[in-house]
């Protein structure tokens, strides 16, 4: 993106920008030196910023990489993007859980406050049903009475038949330890596994992604400034010099050199660059507020930015190994996490391939009963134990047609990962190629203006030269000069331009722009 209304502003003031005497001028051009340089200036390394205890009325002093460091810390974006990664790993172990055995404990007292079997007497018996033969009978008799009442001798057991049972019992104690473990679940507890494991996986990428953005929009916000605060210092030259301009001429109508005429061209020539320096300062304002913005500045606070706009030693675009830059775009982080999303889609196939298998588990259970009389008596009291040991199959028959329909949604769901998965390598190549595209614009536009700068240079030394020995008029002097300033404010904006679209190319061949930018 071109700060294309800064170029207006730039061009406008160097257009009606006049010239005072030779010596003047080059004391004031002299005077005006862009962080960039037309000399080499070095680069003086800074420590870690630290905003924790900042006040409003300080003034902090921030390099790119402290920059992109202390937007790392503070984003919430990146901040999000580790809670998920988090997340992720508890939701393996959710799933892992599935294939390990479930043990558990049960504990528990039970006290009756009233019971249908109180009292423990059993069932009553009619009179006309009971069977009480008499020991003391002759021998017939008893025989005859046991043929007539052999059919009640069953009868009278039942009356004390769950005397003993421990229905109704006041004080009941109890304990269970049960175990699981599933043997078979048709790959569906597998798959489970490796979708956690892709999610974790798709998490991490994500996470690299969410950095290389942010690094890339700190980058940007934190060039733009520095463009911003470039073009201000040309606006304030430009005025600057006009001012001394005016003196000069002020100077020369009382001694009667010039015309009125003259002195009040160069009142208009400033009158016209002063609202030019208020929008150039409101825009180099307005870009800081936006980098503030980013790192969680406080509004009110100072902000000297120390990195440097640094020419490009090799001005030629290489292109490079082309297998190696599609190696690289493949490698891309958001793009093997969209890979990660496909393999989900995969296996979530799986699971409702598997709802038509059927399950196999194991179940052990053993505990034990105890009914004492009184609460924490458990003398006399005998332990009555329970153990069981079961195997289970759940074979699937009919469910309504559900397991047809989600089978059928998960190939939709794979499918419509896999065309996304498609899109998003061609959106990847696309932003590649336009960003390279941008980059070389930038370096050929680098190049050229680099000899314009120093053509202007010569061209502006002549002219001075000329002027101090009355061979070229203010006009000739004038122009050049605006010639040189032009020169230099299209080399630092192409300067811009090409280290936003280089960190633009980085980003999308998933290279970490801290690191490129630390060079």
């Amino acid at each position: 993106m071109r700060v294309i209304k800064h170029k207006v502003l730039a061009f406008a003031f160097l257009t009606s920008a006049l010239l005072p005497d030779a010596a003047e001028a080059q004391r004031l051009f002299g005077k005006w030196t862009p962080l960039y340089g037309l000399k080499e200036t070095v680069v003086q390394d800074t420590t870690s910023v630290r905003l924790k205890n900042l006040k409003s009325t300080d003034t902090v002093s921030l390099a790119l990489r402290d920059a992109i460091q202390i937007a790392l810390n503070s984003s919430d974006e990146v901040r999000l993007a580790r809670a998920e990664i988090s997340f992720a790993k508890t939701q393996v172990t959710a799933a892992r859980s599935q294939a390990l055995p479930q043990i558990n404990g049960n504990l528990s007292y039970t006290r009756t406050l009233a019971s249908p079997f109180e009292g423990g007497g059993g069932i009553s018996i009619p009179d006309s049903m009971k069977f009480t033969p008499d020991p003391s009978a002759p021998i017939a008799d008893r025989v005859r009475y046991l043929e007539l009442n052999a059919k009640n001798a069953g009868l009278e057991g039942l009356g004390s038949l769950f005397g003993n049972l421990p229905f109704g019992q006041e004080h009941t104690y109890s304990g269970t330890l049960s175990a699981s473990q599933l043997l078979y679940s048709g790959g569906r507890t597998g798959a489970a596994l490796k979708i956690a494991a892709r999610y974790v996986e798709a998490a991490e990428l994500t996470y690299t992604e969410e950095v290389a953005t942010l690094e890339l929009q700190v980058l940007t916000a934190y060039y733009r400034a520095q463009l911003a605060q470039e073009l201000e210092a040309i606006s304030a030259a430009g005025v600057e010099q006009a001012q001394k301009f005016l003196d000069d001429e002020q100077l020369r109508f009382k001694a009667g050199s010039v015309s009125e005429l003259e002195v009040l061209r160069a009142e208009v020539a400033l009158e016209n660059l002063r609202p030019q320096l208020v929008e150039a300062r409101n825009a180099r304002e307005l870009a800081t507020l936006d980098l503030k913005r980013l790192l969680n500045i406080p509004i009110s606070a100072g902000v000297v930015l120390t990195s440097q706009f640094e020419t490009p030693t090799n001005l030629v675009d290489s292109l490079g190994d082309a297998e190696a830059m599609m190696r690289e775009l493949n490698n891309r982080a958001s793009l093997r996490a969209a890979e990660k999303q496909v393999a989900i889609r995969e296996q979530q196939v799986k699971i409702a391939r598997g709802a038509y298998l059927p399950n196999l588990s194991f179940d052990f259970r053993y505990g034990g009963v105890l009914y004492p009389n009184k609460t924490f008596d458990f003398s006399g009291t005998d332990l009555r134990k329970d153990a069981a040991a079961i195997v289970t199959m759940q074979i699937p028959i009919f469910s309504g047609f559900r397991r047809r329909a989600e089978y059928q949604q998960a190939q939709i769901d794979r499918s419509k990962a896999e065309l996304q998965l498609a899109q998003f390598r061609e959106g990847i190549q696309i932003e590649y190629e336009r960003a390279r595209g941008e980059r070389e614009r930038a370096l050929t536009s680098i190049s050229a203006r680099k000899r314009t700068v120093e053509q202007a240079e010569r061209v502006y030394d002549l002219t001075v030269l000329r002027y101090e020995k009355g061979l070229a008029t203010q006009l000739e002097a004038s122009d050049a000069r605006l010639a040189l300033l032009q020169a230099r404010t299209n080399f630092v904006m192409a300067l811009s331009d090409y280290h936003i679209a280089d960190a633009e190319v980085n980003k999308a061949l998933g290279r970490r722009i801290s690191s490129e930018a630390a060079r």
